[in-house]
């Protein structure tokens, strides 16, 4: 066993006798002082159907560390359901939510001296918070992705959790009747697993594979399958070997890491969060990466995959496809991705592909070949004009009209717009605004799911634009765009924008534009007074004084040290 491994201090002489009698007292023997002692931050709860599989999955792994003659030492992270909290007022504790996952997995490992954590979540904040804490920490790390939900079926299609926000807005549109809701409403999430489209956590569980961070084909298995438990058990004997060998995640998260899960996030058509999760990840791991980053990879990445929201199919089926390897052998084949990134197995990516077919198999369409992609260029555009100076995210393919010039409609909060929508006073042609919504105005960046589904039940998908300073969920598709920085709350233009204005964005531009002089935004900002907090103390309170804009990635510690 290397010298530096923490946990020894527990065996330095009688002056420690009080550590290990309380080891004792959690099954520590005496054989077991010298072995490595290995967290597992376990994600479990039945808050969500995401995480609610996870504890067989934590207990399998928790049997490989002792088997592999080391020590597993058990603990619990929280997790909020972006899905059931969409909407209403606790989707503000989503984003805040990462932050505390990533603070509680550090506080654990740090103050138990573990020598190394296997992390295994399930909804979109466990992967990018656990990560955060593992390029913290600097201690050997995997993480275990608790797996995708099986799609649900209704009169031949599949569904998924996406499928019941868009029924709601067919509902009100009088496109179906209240049975058909109720029977999209039962039938859209069948059991366990994270959402099943190419959505956040998937996007993320892909991202960690793409660098390294996770086993191969482990982002895109079902948690419900026997795979995903015989992945957990191999997961932990990973880990092992990566204490043995000193293997640290700061090795693994090199900036050629993070170029990989970008292009391949390009080519999965994955979720505008990573963007917003990946700038974060590489701030703790000491990685320069900004915005610019993803417009120039995503000029040179295809979109290969056939995947909803915006696509036809989900997750397990990628799976099936060849999974997240067959793209990434695509990708090296192009020289689109580093395969001398190194891996938590310690194999380099290319040595993990050897064996990978260099195209997709013929009788499937999830994975399209080479000369044949789904779009010629990546989805994840950074758009940037008097609205957004420091940037915006924008998902721009699988939308029939990229540009449209329209009045602006103004609402200060999410419940606002959803409730025009519904009520049917947004029509074609205008252009939403959503705002007060971002990482210190909300605070914590809701997701603007309930909207984004309300416009595509309605018909207006196509038709109507809505650009907000918080964020969208991985299930929205449509003209919008996100992450508009600087926020409304910090005096950005955003703030500024008066109903009737003129919006333009243009996405082949990148041009999200206020069609108003700068004279007159000038006399604007003159007026603008920043709105009072509703939140003067908690959770909620802390973040907004601590959160950066999100053109960083939205972090707690920027400028700290």
């Amino acid at each position: 066993m290397p010298d530096n491994v923490r946990s020894q201090v527990v065996t330095q002489g009688v002056q420690r006798s009080p550590n290990r009698a309380m080891l004792r007292a959690v099954g520590f023997q005496d054989q077991d002082f010298t072995k490595p002692i290995v967290g597992i931050a376990n994600g479990y709860s039945t808050i969500t159907p995401c995480n609610m599989g996870i504890n067989v999955l934590a207990q399998r792994a928790e049997a490989a560390v002792k088997n592999a003659s080391a020590m597993p030492q058990m603990f619990g992270t929280i997790t909020i359901s972006d899905g059931i909290s969409m909407g209403t007022e606790g989707m503000k504790y989503s984003l805040v939510s990462r932050d505390v996952i990533a603070d509680s997995i550090e506080t654990a490992c740090n103050g138990q001296s573990m020598d190394g954590v296997l992390a295994i979540g399930g909804c979109d904040k466990n992967m990018p918070g656990a990560m955060i804490a593992m390029a913290r920490m600097n201690i050997p790390a995997i993480f275990v992705y608790g797996g995708t939900i099986k799609p649900g079926h209704h009169n031949g299609r599949d569904l998924t959790v996406v499928s019941a926000f868009e029924a709601v807005g067919q509902y009100s549109a009088g496109k179906i009747d209240e049975n058909e809701l109720m029977e999209v409403e039962r039938k859209a999430c069948p059991g366990a697993g994270s959402c099943g489209g190419m959505y956040t956590a998937n996007t993320m569980s892909s991202a960690f594979e793409a660098m390294g961070m996770s086993l191969p084909y482990s982002s895109t298995m079902a948690a419900e399958d026997a795979e995903k438990a015989d992945s957990a058990e191999k997961s932990a004997l990973v880990l092992v070997e990566a204490i043995r060998k000193q293997l640290l995640p700061r090795q693994i998260l090199t900036r050629k890491a993070f170029e990989n899960a970008i292009s391949v996030i390009m080519a999965i058509g994955g979720s505008t969060n990573a963007v917003l999760h990946l700038l974060a990840i590489a701030h703790s791991a000491g990685v320069e990466l900004i915005l610019d980053d993803f417009e120039t990879i995503r000029a040179k990445v295809p979109v290969l995959c056939d995947l909803k929201p915006s696509g036809r199919y989900v997750a397990t089926d990628l799976h099936r496809a060849g999974g997240i390897p067959q793209v990434m052998k695509m990708l090296l084949v192009h020289d689109l991705i580093h395969g001398d990134a190194l891996t938590i197995t310690g194999q380099t990516i290319a040595e993990i592909l050897a064996d990978v077919p260099e195209e997709p198999a013929k009788d499937q369409d999830v994975i399209r070949p080479w000369d044949n992609p789904m779009y010629a260029q990546g989805h994840l555009a950074i758009l940037r004009g008097n609205l957004a100076t420091e940037g915006a995210v924008a998902k721009i393919t699988g939308v029939k009209k990229p540009q449209i010039t329209g009045p602006a409609r103004v609402f200060e909060s999410e419940e606002a717009c959803l409730d025009a929508i519904l009520a049917g006073q947004i029509q074609a042609g205008d252009v939403i605004v959503v705002r007060y919504e971002g990482p210190k105005g909300g605070p914590g960046m809701r997701e603007m799911l309930a909207p984004t589904s309300a416009l595509i039940g309605a018909g207006l998908g196509d038709a109507v634009g809505l650009i907000t300073d918080g964020r969208f969920s991985g299930g929205t598709y449509g003209m919008v765009v996100g992450h508009v920085a600087p926020e409304a709350a910090v005096g950005g233009t955003i703030g500024l924008v008066q109903e009737g204005d003129t919006i333009t964005i243009d996405a082949p531009a990148r041009l999200l534009q206020l069609n108003v002089s700068d004279e007159e935004l000038e006399r604007r900002r003159a007026n603008w007074q920043p709105p009072k907090s509703r939140y003067t103390k908690g959770v909620l309170a802390k973040y907004a004084k601590l959160v950066s804009s999100s053109s960083v990635g939205a972090v707690t510690d920027l400028g700290l040290g």
